[in-house]
């Protein structure tokens, strides 16, 4: 593996089994001369799957775990059982440094917990996120949604520093210089929307220098796939709606358009004269090609892939992580926020300096202290 980038896989985790994680590192072993894998799971399972595949000589070892996250379980008791379980080990060789980053379909829940104990977060950081990318109208072809379920609830200071992560996810993932920001709510008027969102737009607004985004202020749910911002930032409970609600509409559109083309000899002649525009949709709305929610917020790049993913949902997954572990994402993502939280800091210092503790600095003309801050002013300095 010697000059690869190597990725840590669950292989007992998703809906579909280990056979379906195989043929997904098949996929991207064949694509991808670049990566190698770290499988965990059981080895008496693994290894006749493995043998099959010539593309995975020398590129994939088997860390074995007889242990299984189920999605029914509850991650108190993973956290206390789990120990010998496929998703433990696999966190486990990021933890060690054998591994760039990890790849696994299994409980959501379960997967941050283990992920949270076993690397912790970066410092700083009150609740981790989980970032997703979605289909839209900008050049690009994807927005960035965060947070889509790490938690149900979220402080207006949690919102804030997932601004800073998003943004660091967009332009490392979306190669943009200064990502535009949004946060969810009902309506894009300043007034609309909980006190907390209010907050966290102020919050947002001040930290944008310092974050490196540009704040666009409050978008609706029908932003969240067009092209007025790049990153929106919400809560774990609303993201996870709209995502679940997302990937519900893509499937039944394209139920929709099977249905009308075979309706009869007419419109499966028409299906056939537009077939390569029907192709071309149906990757762009197909869920399983833009597959891995980012864990953002902890030391290590976790990638969780959806329970039921197939080959194709897997192999997109494991591309994701591939990309970011190339690019050092990590220590991108370390470095942007330890920056916005020291001028952050500096920031709160100055504004609770008295005209004394300014000495050298400039004054008003009069010689007169200072007038004092607006809250407007305060809120930006707590940022």
């Amino acid at each position: 593996m010697t000059g690869r980038i190597v990725i840590s896989v669950d292989a007992m985790g998703g809906d579909r089994g280990p056979a379906a994680v195989v043929a997904g590192l098949v996929h991207s072993a064949d694509k991808n001369p670049e990566i190698a894998f770290i499988l965990h799971g059981d080895e008496a399972v693994l290894r006749p799957m493995i043998d099959r595949h010539a593309t995975l000589s020398g590129r994939c070892a088997i860390r074995h775990a007889t242990g299984v996250v189920t999605m029914h379980d509850k991650p108190s008791q993973v956290m206390r059982h789990g120990q010998d379980t496929s998703m433990w080990s696999c966190i486990d060789s990021l933890r060690k440094g054998e591994a760039q980053a990890a790849v696994s379909c299994g409980n959501t829940g379960a997967l941050m917990a283990i992920s949270m104990i076993r690397l912790r977060k970066l410092p700083g950081v009150n609740r981790p996120a989980i970032a997703c990318l979605w289909p839209s109208r900008n050049p690009g072809g994807f927005n960035v949604m965060l947070d889509v379920g790490a938690d149900v609830k979220a402080d207006p200071e949690d919102l804030v520093q997932f601004a800073l992560m998003g943004a660091t996810y967009a332009r490392n993932g979306l190669n943009l210089s200064r990502p535009r920001l949004g946060l969810l709510n009902v309506g894009t008027e300043e007034h609309k929307g909980r006190t907390e969102l209010r907050q966290a737009a102020e919050l947002m607004s001040a930290a944008a220098d310092p974050g490196g985004y540009e704040f666009m202020g409050f978008v609706e749910g029908g932003d969240i796939p067009g092209d007025r911002v790049d990153v929106i930032v919400t809560d774990g409970f609303t993201g996870n709606v709209a995502l679940k609600t997302g990937e519900g509409t893509a499937k039944l559109i394209a139920d929709f358009l099977r249905d009308a083309f075979n309706a009869n000899v007419l419109s499966k002649i028409a299906a056939l004269l537009a077939l390569g525009s029907l192709r071309r949709l149906q990757k762009r709305i197909d869920p399983r090609r833009v597959n891995g929610g980012v864990f953002l917020g902890l030391n290590g790049t976790v990638v969780k892939s959806h329970g039921s993913a197939d080959d194709t949902g897997v192999s997109s997954a494991i591309k994701l992580a591939f990309q970011l572990a190339k690019q050092g994402f990590q220590d991108r993502v370390a470095a942007r926020l330890a920056a916005a939280m020291e001028a952050a800091d500096e920031a709160a210092q100055t504004a609770g300096q008295t005209p004394d503790q300014t000495a050298g600095q400039s004054e008003p003309e009069t010689g007169k202290a200072a007038p004092p801050k607006t809250s407007e002013q305060e809120n930006g300095g707590q940022a």
